[in-house]
């Protein structure tokens, strides 16, 4: 059987209780602010954006829009489960805390992702153009900049950006709303706006809104800038 000289056995001991102490010793305390807070949050919604269908920019969107979207998740009326669970017992005060500390935030816009957009034909990119600037009067469908304002930036309080989110994505948002997946308050009025598109209608205006590049110093307008009341009662913006 070996045997440990003095030195060895002491040194032993020591290595011993270094480790026993770093065992013992209490784990990191992280600081606590809203920013490490909302880390979980960042695993999807990075502020280095993918531009993916799957996980949309939330930075620099009206504080009152992000907010609603959230009690929409944990109230039911919009599904996805990872979302569900990172906010169904979280309170009102809280959710408006997370959605302050993102409309605050400003990077820069991802470089655009070829989706379903990138093959729209010229016809199909003309009645996008139409859609979004014009709508269709004889199907009661209003024109997108007539509530997103004229630079589609979005409008405060409540009313978000469409420049700069892939046409995959707001083509799976229209299918939500047409398949009642995705709801908000009543009277919801973009519900009744997506019943009223075809599916060439959907490809048409995401395929030429993803085509609109970004302005990175744009901000989301006053309600001022657009005409009030709202081409049709929308329960998600407050009272005009």
């Amino acid at each position: 059987m070996p045997t440990f000289s003095a030195a060895r056995l002491h040194a032993a001991l020591l290595l011993a209780g270094v480790c026993l102490g770093a065992s013992a010793a209490a784990p990191a305390t992280l600081p606590d602010t809203l920013e490490q807070r909302v880390a979980a949050c960042l695993a999807c919604h990075s502020v280095k954006e993918r531009g993916d269908a799957f996980f949309p920019r939330i930075a620099g969107k009206p504080a009152g829009y992000l907010y609603n979207q959230l009690r929409n998740f944990r109230d039911g009326r919009r599904h996805y489960p990872m979302m569900t669970y990172m906010v169904d017992h979280l309170p009102d005060a809280y959710l408006r805390e997370i959605a302050d500390y993102f409309a605050a935030q400003h990077p820069p816009y991802p470089p655009p992702q070829a989706g379903s957009g990138a093959s729209a034909t010229t016809e199909s990119l003309a009645r996008g153009e139409a859609l979004v600037k014009q709508g269709d009067a004889a199907r009661h469908i209003p024109a997108c900049v007539a509530c997103h304002g004229a630079a589609l930036t979005g409008v405060e309080p409540a009313i978000p950006g469409l420049v700069g989110l892939p046409s995959d994505y707001i083509n799976a948002q229209f299918g939500a709303w047409k398949n009642q997946t995705r709801r908000a308050a009543a009277p919801d009025c973009m519900a009744d706006i997506a019943a009223r598109l075809s599916a060439a209608d959907v490809a048409a205006v995401s395929g030429w809104l993803s085509k609109q590049p970004p302005d990175a110093a744009a901000r989301p307008g006053a309600a001022s800038s657009i005409a009030l009341p709202l081409p049709m009662a929308c329960g998600s913006v407050p009272a005009q």
